[in-house]
């Protein structure tokens, strides 16, 4: 059983109904694995969320395992965005953040945006875009 964290995109196709993303979640829920997401998820999904999608984004966001950010992670989080900037490639916080989320909790991340997660000591389930 493996505990995946969710990538924003993901969690968005997934109440769009876009990219048969929950049907996804659904085949990885029933083969036992857990489904997570951090504060990061949860605010960029509810900054984009319509008045009407209140309920069915509760019920979906309310479903996955949520993981804290500690200071530790909020820590690493800085680091591998200075590391990656030194190195020419400019990360945002919340996708270093919920990158440092996943290294922190053995986490694998579903993303379908590869290029914002060029840690290789991270373990990704790459999705297409879309």
């Amino acid at each position: 059983m493996n505990t995946y964290l969710l990538d924003t995109s993901v969690i968005i196709d997934v109440l769009n109904g876009k990219g048969a993303r929950d049907t996804l979640l659904l085949r990885l829920l029933l083969e036992g694995h857990l489904l997570a997401c951090c504060a990061v998820n949860v605010t960029e999904v509810y900054a984009g969320m319509r008045p009407h999608e209140q309920v069915r984004t509760d019920i979906l966001v309310d479903s996955f395992q949520y993981i804290e950010i500690t200071k530790a992670i909020a820590k690493q989080a800085g680091r591998l965005k200075f590391e990656w900037g030194r190195k020419g490639m400019t990360l945002s916080t919340p996708d270093t953040t919920i990158a440092a989320v996943a290294l922190a909790h053995k986490l694998i991340l579903i993303t379908d945006n590869r290029k914002h997660y060029p840690m290789p000591e991270l373990r990704l389930f790459e999705l297409l875009q879309g």
